[in-house]
């Protein structure tokens, strides 16, 4: 488990041209559960200030639990998305960009990230793998990347899943096989379509939206949601809820343990960012 958190409790900045003043508050939380004896999950959160203002980043990846060394996996992935923002995504900000660029360093990223793990595997006789769901947040827009069942959600009016999961059950669910009902308790659910570091090759999933004042954003692994639905999300994460950091971690560490108590089996991990805007 690697876990890197750089942030204070309000980080602040102008939108430019604007006259709005934007603080982040942030909160990252993970427990091993109550069955595996190793935290496979990794996180990152930062805050980075580029010569366009400061953006956020947050990663979940979840090391699979059913292959050999998912820690290093998700380890691995989360060091690269780290190197990538010290060295390249300032300079990115500073010239501009849009998603089409962004794609491009992304997909780059994890397909060397995919040849990398499934090269370790080989050498070593293993097999090894990772889900990813990343969120670059900016001054107007927000970018997602996700490979696998890791997810991330809006919560504003309503709760909001904006990642779609890369599993068979969805896949059955979008044939018409079966409803998204039963596709919530179908085993086929933690069956991967894609992994990074499992397969010969990844194509992530890539969504792009406009950001916006007093929203939240939830990335988590699957272990989370399993046993939380939309509308204890909503009750706990709402942005009229998480007034402060102490609230956020509290109210995260709370649904963790119902997680548990509803003896979700994984490792759980959850990242909150709520954006507050003052004029």
């Amino acid at each position: 488990m690697v876990i890197f958190v750089h942030l204070r409790t309000a980080i602040s900045f102008l939108y430019k041209g604007l006259g709005i003043q934007m603080r982040f508050i942030v909160s990252a939380n993970t427990d091993v559960g109550i069955e595996k004896s190793i935290n496979q999950d990794s996180m990152l959160v930062k805050i980075i200030r580029t010569g366009r203002g400061r953006v956020v980043l947050a990663v979940v990846c979840d090391g699979m639990g059913g292959l050999n060394r998912g820690e290093l996996a998700s380890a691995s992935v989360i060091h690269a998305f780290n190197n990538w923002s010290n060295t390249e995504l300032p300079a990115l900000c500073s010239h501009g960009f849009d998603e089409t660029v962004l794609r491009e360093h992304w997909n780059r990223l994890v397909n060397e990230q995919n040849m990398l793990l499934r090269s370790y595997g080989d050498r070593n006789g293993v097999r090894l793998g990772t889900t990813i769901a990343a969120l670059l947040l900016t001054e107007s827009m927000y970018y997602i990347l996700c490979v696998g069942d890791s997810s991330v959600y809006k919560i504003s009016d309503k709760t909001q899943k904006l990642t779609v999961d890369q599993t068979l059950a969805i896949k059955e669910v979008m044939l018409g096989h079966i409803t998204e009902e039963q596709a919530k308790t179908d085993e086929r659910r933690n069956v991967l379509l894609q992994c990074i570091g499992a397969y010969d090759t990844v194509e992530p999933e890539m969504i792009c939206g406009t950001a916006a004042e007093d929203t939240v954003f939830m990335l988590c692994s699957d272990g989370f949601r399993h046993e939380i639905d939309e509308d204890e999300m909503f009750e706990k994460f709402s942005p009229k809820v998480l007034v402060n950091e102490k609230i956020m971690k509290s109210n995260a560490q709370e649904l963790i343990g119902l997680a548990k108590l509803r003896k979700e089996r994984d490792n759980i991990s959850v990242v909150l960012i709520r954006s507050v805007g003052e004029a």
